[in-house]
């Protein structure tokens, strides 16, 4: 079950977005002094004593890492590891163990975790890696927000918006553009310009940043693009 029910004042004045750290340890004494210890510099803090406790807890959409120790009753924090990684929980672990070997905080490492440390720790070196931690999830969560907001701005295009900013990515010009897609060049040029504010895209270049990062695939040009006839 969730230990933790006491949240402190920060967390309610500046809402959801308070860093978190969730400590797993079947160990009520190590659950409880890291809960001290973190909140000592205003983090918030959740405590569980399984996996299947933390799995239950919904999240916190803020900042957050798994203090979690490797060895758990009945199971293998190292195994959780792996679970997390296939359910998609991508939030930084910090492993502890009080058993660990080399192996261990290899493998550990390998996977993902950002630090491994054997009991008893020095108290800064957890807060230091906590931070770390906690700054590499805060921007994995703005490059992930960043990528959603991009989507919602792709998803508002028409279709012919669309298709126009896939020959814009590719460096055409209006005219060869008009010509391809057999519209009149203002035509054209009144799409790039509802495109171009649609994807908050400051140049060319930032529009191209863009269409990689939502992977769209750029038209090919089409064959003996002429500037030739068209039609509105």
């Amino acid at each position: 079950m969730n230990l933790d029910s006491n949240q402190t004042g920060a967390a309610d004045a500046t809402g959801d977005k308070l860093p978190v750290v969730y400590i797993l340890d079947d160990d009520e004494g190590m659950r409880l002094a890291l809960s001290s210890l973190f909140r000592s510099i205003g983090l918030r803090v959740e405590m569980f004593e399984t996996s299947q406790a933390f799995l239950a807890f919904p999240k916190h959409d803020a900042p957050s890492c798994l203090v979690l120790d490797v060895r758990l009753r009945g199971e293998s924090g190292l195994s959780f590891q792996d679970q997390l990684a296939r359910d998609g929980l991508r939030m930084p672990i910090v492993f502890m163990t009080g058993h660990g070997d080399i192996a261990m905080s290899v493998k550990a490492m390998k996977a993902g975790a950002v630090n491994f440390f054997a009991k008893p720790f020095r108290e800064q070196d957890m807060l230091d890696a906590v931070a770390d931690a906690l700054a590499r999830d805060s921007e994995r969560l703005a490059a992930e927000r960043s990528i959603a907001t991009l989507r919602e701005s792709y998803a508002s295009l028409t279709p012919r918006e669309r298709e126009v900013m896939g020959f814009v990515v590719t460096g055409m010009l209006n005219k060869q553009i008009a010509s391809a897609m057999n519209l009149s060049e203002i035509t054209v040029k009144i799409h790039r310009g509802q495109v171009m504010k649609k994807m908050g895209a400051r140049s060319v270049a930032d529009l191209v940043r863009k269409a990689e990062a939502l992977q769209v695939k750029p038209q090919p040009p089409a064959p003996n693009v002429t500037s030739g006839s068209a039609r509105p």
